[in-house]
C-alpha cells in the first residue's frame, strides 16, 4: 500500500498539490469543504475544481461525490500536510530570515513550494531554526542580514 501511495504522490502536478493544500486549509477553518469553497480559495472555475477532484479521488487522496462535501482520505491528509509544511517552511524563511513582506512571501512560497525537494526544504527549515535559535542567544543573524541587504540596495527598489 505504501508503494502505491508513493507512486500516486509522485504523479501530482503543482496544480493538484494546490488543490490538496486548499482543501486541507479550508478544512482547518470550517467544518465542511465544498467545491465552491475550493474554487474561491484558488480563484478558479468550478468545472476546474470538479476535474481536479475526480483525479484526486482516483488517486485515493480525496472522497468526492458531485454536489457533496469534499474530505481528504488518510493518504490525502498526509500528502496535503506535506505540501502545507513545505509552504510554511518557505514562507517562514522568506519572512523571518530574509525580511520579505508576508504577502509577497506567501505568493512566492506558492510558486516555489512545488519546485523544491525534501532535502532543500529540510535545510531551509534547519537554517530557519538555526537563525531563530541564534537570535534567542543574542545574535540576530536575520536582522544583520536585513541591515546588510538594505545597505547594499540603498536607493534601489528592493
Amino acid at each position: 500500500m505504501k508503494d502505491t501511495v508513493k507512486k500516486k504522490r509522485n504523479n501530482l502536478s503543482a496544480s493538484l498539490e494546490d488543490y490538496l493544500e486548499a482543501i486541507f486549509n479550508i478544512a482547518g477553518e470550517s467544518e465542511v469543504v465544498r467545491s465552491k469553497d475550493i474554487a474561491e480559495c484558488l480563484g478558479v472555475a468550478k468545472p476546474s475544481v470538479t476535474r481536479a477532484l475526480k483525479i484526486l479521488a482516483k488517486k485515493g487522496l480525496v472522497n468526492y461525490q458531485p454536489y457533496g462535501y469534499v474530505t481528504l482520505t488518510k493518504s490525502g491528509i498526509a500528502e496535503a500536510a506535506r505540501v502545507a509544511k513545505k509552504h510554511e517552511v518557505i514562507k517562514s524563511f522568506f519572512v523571518d530570515v530574509l525580511g520579505v513582506d508576508a504577502r509577497a512571501a506567501h505568493d512566492a512560497a506558492c510558486r516555489t513550494e512545488h519546485a523544491l525537494g525534501a532535502a532543500i526544504i529540510s535545510r531551509l527549515l534547519g537554517f530557519t531554526d538555526f537563525v531563530n535559535k541564534a537570535g534567542r542567544n543574542g545574535y540576530d543573524i536575520a536582522k544583520e542580514f536585513r541591515k546588510f541587504h538594505k545597505s547594499r540596495h540603498r536607493g534601489k527598489n528592493r
